[in-house]
C-alpha cells in the first residue's frame, strides 16, 4: 500500500493489499509445519455489482433518515460496548478513542488539511464542522457511561452519511491490517541476507519506466553487488518473504540481532502497479479457492519455497525505506494510528479525519486460542490509505501490532457498511 506507513493489510481470498499471517515464516521447509490456526467460518460470500459507468459518479457518501427504532439496543448502529466494557478478547478502549480523536484534531490544524478540504467534493462536509463533530463527540464519550447513553447522544445531535459502497446500495468491502514484528539485522551475515533498500538519492531522475523488480534485486531476491542499488541496503532479513512483506505492507517494526527495536517506513516507490500474489497463484491453480485467505498462501510458500522465484517477482513495483526509529505506525494523514479505531480509505473521496461508524463482522479471539467472527457496530477515525483502497466500497481495518493481530487481519474479509457522523446543522 501506499499508506504514508503501512503496516499489513490481509484480505480475504484473493484481494490480497498486505499480508502476514506470522513474523517469523520461514522460508525453508520445517521439519513440522506449525499447527494452523482453527480459522472461523467466514461470512457469507459477496460479490460487488459494478454499477455502470457514468459521465459523473455519484457522491460516494449520502445524507440519511435513520430509522431509530431498531431493537434490540445491542444490534443497532452506534452500540459499541468496547469503549465501555471489555469483550471477545479486548479491554475497554475508551482512552484509546480519545487519543485517536486528538490525532484527528491535530491533523485539521494542519495547512494539508485546509487544502485538502477546500476541495472537497461533497456539500456540507467541512473542516470546520469535521472538527466541531470531533470536539461534541469527544464530550459525549467522556460523559456517557454505557454504550446505550452514547448511541443515544449521537443519535439526537449527529447526522449520518453513508457511504454508497461498491453496489450503489451501502454495500462495503471490509480488510484488515496491523503492524508486524520482524526480526532483521544492521549487517549482512550468512543468515541475514535478504535486504531492504534506501531511497536512491538520484530517484527523482530516474528514467521511465522504472526497473522493474527483476532487474532490481533479481529472480531469487539475491542479486546483491550485480544489483544497481548495491550499497544502499538499509536492513537484511533472514527469510525473503518477510522481506518481501515489508514492501507490500510499506512499513514494519524491527526487532534487532544487537538488541534494539526500530522501526522502518515507505520513502518512495517504483511507479508500477499492485499484483495480487495470491490471484496468480489462484490463476495458475497453485492454490485453491478454499486457502486463497493470507495464511493459506503463507502456507503454501512454506510448503513450496521454489514458488517464490516465479511468484514474488510478478509484483514489478519496488518500495524504499527509511530508518524511523521507535516511532508509532502513522497514517496517511500523518497521525498515528490506532488498534480497533483507525480504518483506510480512498482519501480522494472520503473525509480524512473524520468520524465514522463500520459495521461489519470481525474476527476475535476464543478461550480456547482459536478466532470466532463478531457482528459489531464501532466508532473509528478515518486516518489512512491503501495503494489498493479504491472507490468508495472499500475500507482496511487497522486490527493492531503483533501476531495475534496477524491471526485476525488473516481471516478478516467481508461485507459491511459504513457511515461518517456530522453534527446536525
Amino acid at each position: 500500500m501506499k499508506k504514508m506507513f503501512a503496516l499489513v493489510s490481509l484480505s480475504l481470498g484473493i484481494t490480497l493489499v498486505n499480508p502476514v499471517f506470522s513474523a517469523s515464516a520461514q522460508v525453508r521447509l520445517p521439519r513440522r509445519l506449525p499447527r494452523p490456526l482453527p480459522v472461523p467460518s467466514q461470512p457469507q460470500e459477496w460479490s460487488p455489482q459494478i454499477p455502470s459507468k457514468l459521465e459523473t459518479p455519484p457522491p460516494a457518501l449520502k445524507p440519511m433518515d435513520m430509522d431509530f427504532e431498531c431493537r434490540p439496543r445491542h444490534a443497532c448502529l452506534g452500540w459499541d460496548s468496547q469503549l465501555f466494557w471489555g469483550r471477545f478478547g479486548k479491554t475497554a478502549d475508551r482512552w484509546s478513542m480519545v487519543r485517536s480523536i486528538n490525532h484527528s484534531l491535530r491533523y485539521l490544524k494542519t495547512p494539508t488539511a485546509a487544502r485538502v478540504y477546500a476541495d472537497y467534493p461533497i456539500e456540507g462536509i467541512t473542516l470546520e464542522r469535521v472538527r466541531r463533530s470531533l470536539l461534541r463527540f469527544r464530550q459525549l464519550l467522556l460523559k456517557s457511561r454505557t454504550p446505550t447513553q452514547l448511541q443515544d447522544a449521537v443519535r439526537r445531535e449527529f447526522e449520518f452519511y453513508k457511504s454508497i459502497g461498491n453496489d450503489g446500495q451501502g454495500t462495503v468491502k471490509f480488510t484488515s491490517y496491523y503492524e508486524p514484528i520482524y526480526e532483521a539485522s544492521r549487517q549482512r551475515t550468512s543468515v541475514y541476507k535478504y535486504p531492504l533498500y534506501r531511497l536512491p538519492p538520484d530517484f527523482e531522475q530516474w528514467p521511465q519506466p522504472h526497473p522493474k523488480r527483476l532487474e532490481l534485486e533479481g529472480k531469487d531476491g539475491l542479486l546483491g553487488d550485480n544489483s544497481p542499488l548495491k550499497g544502499l541496503e538499509l536492513f537484511w532479513f533472514r527469510n525473503r518473504l518477510d522481506a518481501y512483506l515489508v514492501h507490500i505492507q510499506g512499513s514494519a517494526k524491527l526487532k534487532l540481532t544487537d538488541g534494539t527495536t526500530t522501526s522502518v517506513g515507505y520513502a518512495n516507490g517504483t511507479q508500477y502497479p499492485w499484483t495480487s500474489i495470491g490471484k496468480e497463484l489462484l490463476k495458475d491453480g497453485r492454490i485453491t479457492r478454499k486457502s486463497a485467505s493470507m495464511p493459506g498462501i503463507l502456507r503454501h510458500f512454506q510448503l513450496n519455497p521454489e514458488d517464490m522465484d516465479e511468484y514474488l517477482p510478478r509484483w514489478e513495483r519496488f518500495v524504499f525505506f527509511r530508518d524511523k526509529g521507535n516511532t508509532p505506525a502513522i497514517g496517511s494523514i500523518g497521525v498515528p494510528v490506532t488498534a480497533d479505531r483507525s480504518i483506510a480509505t480512498d482519501k480522494s473521496i472520503m473525509p480524512p479525519g473524520a468520524l465514522a461508524i463500520i459495521n461489519s463482522s470481525f474476527p476475535y479471539p476464543t478461550k480456547e486460542g482459536g478466532l470466532t467472527y463478531r457482528r459489531v457496530s464501532r466508532f473509528v477515525m478515518d486516518q489512512d490509505t491503501g495503494s489498493a483502497i479504491k472507490g468508495p466500497g472499500r475500507v482496511d481495518y487497522f486490527a493492531g501490532r503483533g501476531k495475534i493481530a496477524g491471526d485476525r487481519a488473516g481471516v478478516t474479509g467481508g461485507p459491511g457498511t459504513l457511515y461518517y457522523l456530522l453534527l446536525k446543522e
